[in-house]
Parts: structure tokens; C-alpha cells; sequence
């Protein structure tokens, strides 16, 4: 089985870890890199939130280069605090005007419930701050995440917030329709 379409996952470093791999590929990336002079603002003014499932590729999805967008990657893709404060920070501050926000079918947070905090509760005997944001309807997910985005108080641009179901095994995106 393999965990990369470049490294088997046997694969190692001698005595390696996994991350030496990744850091191996990086000096190899870099001796041949050549600094490309952008700056962090987005040239297509759009910030991309999307789950963190390693079966997106959103660059290769989306015909989208280096320097194109912002990215924004989490469990679920769902809208939370922080995905707030990195849409605020690249509206505000990097001039980015429109939000694609991107579920996936089979997702791992359909499976899971708020019973997951319970759960690390008991084992470590402390409560995460978090919530899981589990959904069982990933349509009425994404609903309510362009909800989020176009209510909060803190970004300048909602007019232009689309939401998307990724398909995994046909790469194609069905939008979602806000009001259902």
C-alpha cells in the first residue's frame, strides 16, 4: 500500500521517520527552487476552505496555480473561530473578496459525534476547548458554513461565498444551493 503517489510506504530514510522523508524531498525540492518574487496576496482575490482530507488535491481540482489563492484546511472544512480569523486576516490584510468553501463525500466527520470530546475527556482528563462539529447532512454542512462566513461581523466581502460537495471518486464539485 502506498502512502504517496511519490514514496512507497516502506519507504524510509535509513532509520528514518516519516518526516525525515518530507524533509529529504524538501532539500531536493529546494536545490532547485527558484524564489518566484510573489507577494502573499492572492492573485485571484479568493480564499479556498476546504477539509483536510488528503484525497483534495484543491490546486490540481481547481486549475489553480502557486500564488493563486489562500487556503484554508481543517477536520470537515467546516467553518469555525479560526477559519473566521484566517478569512478576516485575508480579507482585511491581503485582499482577498470571495470565499469557496469545500465538503467532501465520506467524510470522517460524518461518522463521528460530539461524543468524541466526551470520550478524550475520559482519557485525558481534560475537556478540549473545541468542538468536533460532526455532521451527519454534508449539503446542510456546507449550508450553514456559507451561513458563518456571510453573517460574521468581520469580513468585508460575503457577497461572493459558494459552497461545494467534492466527490472522491469522480473529482467533480456539486455546488450547494444556500437556501436548500
Amino acid at each position: 500500500m502506498s502512502t504517496s503517489a511519490h514514496l512507497p510506504a516502506d519507504t524510509a530514510v535509513a532509520g528514518g521517520t516519516v518526516t525525515d522523508r518530507l524533509v529529504e524531498a524538501n532539500q531536493r525540492y529546494a536545490s532547485g527552487f527558484t524564489d518566484p518574487g510573489m507577494d502573499a496576496r492572492p492573485v485571484l482575490q479568493v480564499a479556498v476552505v476546504a477539509c483536510m482530507d488528503a484525497r483534495l488535491d484543491l490546486h490540481a481540482a481547481l486549475g489553480l496555480e502557486l500564488g493563486d489563492c489562500h487556503t484554508i484546511r481543517n477536520a470537515g472544512g467546516v467553518v469555525t473561530d479560526d477559519v473566521i480569523r484566517s478569512l478576516t486576516i485575508s480579507q482585511r490584510a491581503l485582499g482577498t473578496r470571495s470565499v469557496i468553501l469545500i465538503h467532501h463525500t465520506g467524510c470522517g466527520l460524518e461518522s463521528l459525534t460530539e461524543d468524541f470530546r466526551h470520550e478524550l475527556e475520559d482519557e485525558v482528563g481534560q475537556r478540549p476547548s473545541w468542538a468536533v462539529e460532526a455532521f451527519r447532512d454534508v449539503d446542510q454542512d456546507v449550508r450553514q458554513s456559507m451561513q458563518r462566513v456571510r453573517t460574521s461581523p468581520f469580513l468585508l466581502h460575503t457577497g461572493d461565498v459558494r459552497g461545494f460537495v467534492f466527490d472522491v471518486t469522480s473529482g467533480l464539485l456539486r455546488e450547494i444551493d444556500p437556501t436548500g
